[in-house]
């Protein structure tokens, strides 16, 4: 067998992939709670070549690269991108939304719902943004060569079906795929922008910030036209946002004006109590009572289905199963818990400590403190805490979003013996 080397690189000079660009799809349903009848609630997940993903590895490095260094990509943009993640988005969003309040004005939050985002995307116009972010040349033919031309069969149940060609979309499960589709949708943010609103994206996941001055009593023209052509484009772009779906929270105040909200696509726009944004359920007053709750009840039962398998495991694989299935879920952009009242974290508490005794098989009668200490687990207070910390070190040294270093501000000490000397000052 020849070296795969030697099959590979020469295609990338030629601007060319010639990899088996056949797609097995097997749908997976989204949620166990959903109706396995109703196709929309699965999830196509694309198994690709090995040999593939060893390119795109390669190629994604390169693009990644060039794409840091010519400012290619939103600074918004938190999809799988080094130092960003779905906790630096909620980070930024709760801490304006804290802003605003406290300057007595208001803000609303808009979630845009996409339907199949990855599916729809246009080929042409892939190509177009990847030539406007500086793709050139033999790079950009190997792009177009590795997006045309790609065939699918769909895989459930031991059946499969004949291939069928297709004619848009990135490979869900592709490597290099996130990353284009955020070169896609690079000109939304831009979009919104242009009207004054605040754009967060993550991937697929927009929302938008409009702030609202004390004392407003109507709603900015500006919101309205921003929605019109937000829609247009999202139109052009061969983009389908789901207007039923899309969700509004109202932060601050609510003077009157939410009769004032204008349509989506024709669709009435309401602000809701709750909503659910990247995995977290954010209240209008943003006290996190509702995301507690539901952070712990996921735990809790997570819990108790690991304790009915504790006898069967060693110590080892029951602490690899409760980290997975149980404190990942408190740790999980537990950022936002700092500052919360011990009332409201008091059942984070109750979960953490029933997961240490179950680790430890430690009884109920003994104290969890020195429990705790031996599993070096600090209190989930100070988990919190602990990961604010990392966070606010990592935006100091240039490696986290740059939109939270917006968030901090400095001032110099005066009697201090270094005038060099800084005191960091952040946001609320």
């Amino acid at each position: 067998m020849q070296n795969p080397s030697a099959l590979c690189y020469p295609k990338l000079e030629l601007g060319l992939i010639f990899i088996i660009k056949e797609v097995r799809v097997r749908p997976l349903l989204k949620k166990p709670s959903l109706d396995p009848m109703t196709l929309a609630n699965y999830r196509p997940v694309s198994n690709l070549p090995f040999l593939g993903k060893m390119i795109e590895r390669a190629v994604l490095g390169q693009l990644q690269q060039f794409l840091d260094d010519t400012a290619g990509l939103d600074p918004f943009q938190s999809g799988f991108r080094p130092g960003h993640g779905t906790e630096t988005v909620l980070v930024a969003i709760t801490d304006e939304l804290h802003r605003q309040s406290d300057s007595g004005g208001s803000a609303l939050l808009v979630l845009l719902d996409l339907t199949a985002a990855f599916d729809t995307v246009e080929y042409d116009l892939m190509i177009h943004h990847l030539a406007m972010s500086g793709v050139r040349g033999q790079a950009l033919n190997w792009f177009n060569s590795f997006l045309q031309n790609r065939s699918q069969c769909v895989e459930y149940m031991d059946q499969v079906s004949e291939r069928s060609p297709l004619l848009c979309g990135v490979p869900q499960g592709a490597i290099i795929s996130p990353l284009l589709f955020n070169i896609y949708v690079r000109p939304l943010a831009r979009l919104a922008r242009s009207f004054s609103l605040d754009c967060y994206q993550y991937a697929d996941n927009t929302q938008l910030l409009l702030r609202l001055e004390p004392g407003a009593t109507s709603i900015p023209d500006n919101f309205t036209l921003c929605l019109e052509a937000l829609s247009n484009w999202l139109r052009a772009s061969r983009l389908k946002v789901n207007p039923a779906k899309t969700e509004i929270l109202w932060h601050g105040r609510l003077i009157g004006l939410t009769h004032l909200l204008p349509t989506f696509d024709g669709a009435a726009l309401s602000p809701s109590p709750t909503v659910k944004s990247l995995g977290v359920v954010l209240d209008s007053q943003l006290t996190m009572e509702a995301q507690v709750t539901a952070a712990s009840k996921q735990a809790f039962f997570h819990l108790r289905q690991v304790r009915q398998l504790a006898l069967y495991l060693s110590d080892e694989a029951l602490a690899t199963v409760i980290h997975a299935t149980v404190t990942s879920r408190l740790n999980y952009c537990n950022a936002l818990y700092v500052s919360l009242p011990m009332s409201t974290t008091r059942k984070l508490r109750i979960v953490q400590n029933a997961a240490a005794r179950l680790l430890t098989r430690t009884p109920m009668k003994c104290h969890i403190t020195p429990v705790l200490q031996h599993l070096h687990w600090p209190p989930t207070d100070y988990r919190g805490l602990y990961k604010m910390l990392v966070l606010t070190f990592k935006i100091l040294y240039g490696q986290g979003p740059s939109y939270l270093r917006d968030h901090l501000s400095f001032s110099h000490h005066r009697r201090s013996q270094r005038p060099s000397q800084l005191t960091l000052c952040t946001g609320s």
